[in-house]
């Protein structure tokens, strides 16, 4: 049984209200009935109220038990652009700035929304890009201190495979960050750690991945990663960590043998940590396109309200399974 299925049972116990703010894609339409009709989460469709529904009359789906939230006639319209304005004045911004900037992107929108509390989390990206939807939340959710730094991580599920925890994986980051810091490294490696833990109540064992296993070559990436490992141990001396480490001395137990016989890592990491964002990014492409795995994210980290983005050639059972993450997320942050 998929444990990314299995999510469903939880996000059914405890509903959790989250909000599309694509609802003029018929991918997200789709998603958002099937949600409702499975009782997965309380689903808000955040768009253009006329178009929405056209979209889902042309396309013969029912909108019943769905909150349909018109972008222009909310509301709370006036109160979401206040609360726009009071994060971003800072920057200059004037009333009006804030009134064009939750109107004409509505990411932006649903992410106030969310930082009010009329909603637990957003999804988006189906049309809006990685970067809008991680500017926005960046702009006005709060940093986690902790943490130090937004980051996302993919859930990773394949069939029949022996690697990781019976094929179910966390890579991280994918999405986010191109080059980073070790620092930065630091807090991708704990915030998908701690994604993956609460998710499946799975130890994690990270394992911080390079071209290089345990100093066969030498470079500044692999001096980054070492001292990303040694400031995570010092944070975090509770989670199983070691780098760096090939992919191959990471999951497949009779090469760590050979490679890292020491390692607590080697042959058994569930949590896969790259150097940069292209290794990360083809990685998780491969993984879904040629291992057909089912690949859930990006999920954003290391701020203080849920969400989630998409890709934007994602399905509508994508949709699906972020918006569960994103519920089962937000049942965790009212539970912390």
């Amino acid at each position: 049984m998929s444990k990314i299925l299995d999510l469903r049972e939880r996000a059914k116990k405890d509903k959790k209200r989250i909000i599309l703010p694509e609802g003029e894609d018929v991918r997200v339409l789709t998603a958002a009935v099937f949600l409702t009709k499975e009782g997965l989460a309380d689903i808000f469709l955040l768009g253009d109220r006329g178009e929405i529904q056209k979209l889902a009359k042309k396309n013969s789906i029912t909108l019943e038990g769905i909150t349909v939230v018109d972008s222009l006639s909310h509301e709370k319209l006036a109160e979401v652009v206040n609360t726009y304005y009071e994060i971003r004045k800072h920057k200059g911004i004037t009333p009006e700035d804030a009134r064009d900037a939750v109107l004409d992107n509505l990411v932006n929108y649903a992410a106030i929304m969310t930082k009010m509390g009329i909603v637990d989390g957003f999804v988006a990206g189906a049309y809006y890009t990685t970067s809008s939807v991680a500017r926005a939340a960046i702009q006005c959710f709060k940093l986690d201190k902790e943490i130090g730094t937004v980051s996302s991580s993919f859930i990773i599920e394949l069939e029949n495979c022996s690697f990781g925890e019976s094929g179910l994986f966390a890579y991280g980051d994918c999405a986010v960050i191109p080059h980073p810091t070790s620092r930065q490294l630091v807090g991708i490696a704990i915030a998908t750690s701690d994604t993956y833990h609460k998710l499946f109540d799975v130890v994690p064992r990270v394992a911080m991945l390079s071209y290089s296993t345990k100093g066969s070559a030498k470079g500044s990436t692999t001096d980054s990663i070492l001292a990303a490992i040694a400031e995570i141990k010092q944070k975090r001396p509770d989670l199983v960590v070691d780098g760096e480490l090939q992919l191959d001395a990471a999951i497949v137990p009779e090469i760590a043998q050979i490679k890292c016989p020491d390692s607590d890592v080697g042959g058994k990491a569930n949590v896969l940590i790259f150097p940069n964002l292209e290794a990360g990014n083809i990685a998780y492409k491969l993984t879904q396109r040629l291992g057909k795995a089912r690949a859930v994210g990006p999920i954003l980290q290391g701020l203080d309200k849920p969400c989630g983005d998409l890709s934007r050639g994602c399905s509508w059972e994508d949709i699906v399974d972020t918006v569960v993450v994103t519920a089962i997320r937000a049942q965790e942050a009212h539970r912390d």
